[in-house]
């Protein structure tokens, strides 16, 4: 068995424990240290500093692999406000892949969503008045840097909001900003990335409150 930390990452909060970067003059940002009171767990992967929602943490070296492996392709699924009225063809470029500067994405899944049911962002996300925004769900399998917001703004709509909801099987529940959780979950024998699964997938779909 292993131990697994869910944990509701706050909007500008580093997913690290302590900013390495802080510099003597300026105050240092917050961290994880300031949320989460645990010995010896490490985060399984990252989310941004501007980003929000599901980050897991685990002191157990494999599990933390197995989520963070690109390897693996554990998928992620976003919450994405954006900047204008989201088109139908942006929906399927964001769906057959987008190019980048660092190559084309993945083909991902992608709809457009009512606004969900969501705590309030401390600072609140900026808007103008004569300027609409959309909500997306996009789920993707890669991990680069910054890639949903990319992904967006490679289709003409800028990210304003970004929340993970899920990664894999786990997701936010009824999580709060700041709070966390711990289960334990049983690790099988590792998959062999270079082998094709003879299993279908899972499919999921995650629930989400009708704009209010």
């Amino acid at each position: 068995m292993a131990e697994l930390i869910l944990f509701n990452k706050p909007f500008h909060v580093l997913s690290q424990f302590t900013d390495e970067t802080a510099a003597q003059e300026q105050p240092s940002r917050s961290t994880l240290a300031n949320w989460i009171d645990l010995p010896h767990i490490y985060p399984a992967g990252r989310l941004d500093y501007d980003s929000e929602g599901l980050l897991l943490l685990t002191s157990d070296g494999q599990l933390q692999h197995r989520i963070a492996s690109p390897a693996l392709k554990m998928t992620k699924t976003y919450w994405v406000q954006v900047e204008g009225t989201v088109s139908a063809s942006a929906i399927a470029a964001l769906a057959a892949g987008v190019s980048l500067k660092d190559g084309p994405t993945r083909p991902a899944k992608a709809r457009k969503i009512n606004e969900p049911e969501l705590w309030p962002r401390v600072p609140p996300v900026r808007r103008r008045e004569t300027v609409p925004t959309s909500w997306l769900e996009l789920t993707i399998s890669e991990g680069r840097n910054r890639q949903v917001r990319r992904m967006t703004a490679a289709v003409g709509f800028p990210t304003l909001r970004l929340i993970r909801y899920r990664i894999g099987d786990w997701s936010l529940g009824g999580l709060a900003p700041g709070q966390y959780r711990k289960i334990s979950i049983h690790l099988p024998a590792a998959p062999n990335p270079g082998k094709r699964s003879t299993h279908p997938k899972r499919a999921y779909m995650p629930r989400r409150s009708k704009k209010s």
